[in-house]
């Protein structure tokens, strides 16, 4: 029995490589704003500083609500748990 790939199976796979790759970028990009994160956490902390910034959480929050909607807010939250942990 073979297997013959119509135009469109081709092209699935052409996309789903593409999301593969956007995905490593994302993956990437987030391991890259954490270090970041977590270096201002240790830097305020050293310095005698809050632990976080309640405003600054907000807009990030506001900034990723306002590009993606409700799922967005979700996704800001996320990334900011991610860089200092819950509380």
């Amino acid at each position: 029995m073979s297997t013959t790939s119509t135009p469109a199976d081709e092209r699935i796979a052409e996309l789903r490589g593409e999301i593969d790759a956007c995905d490593a970028e994302l993956i990437r990009l987030v391991q890259r704003r954490l270090a970041v994160s977590q270096e201002i956490g240790e830097l305020r902390r050293t310095s005698g500083g809050t632990r976080l910034s309640l405003s600054r959480e907000q807009q990030v929050i506001a900034r990723f609500q306002d590009a993606l909607g409700a799922d967005g807010a979700t996704l800001g939250m996320m990334l900011l748990r991610q860089g200092r942990g819950r509380l």
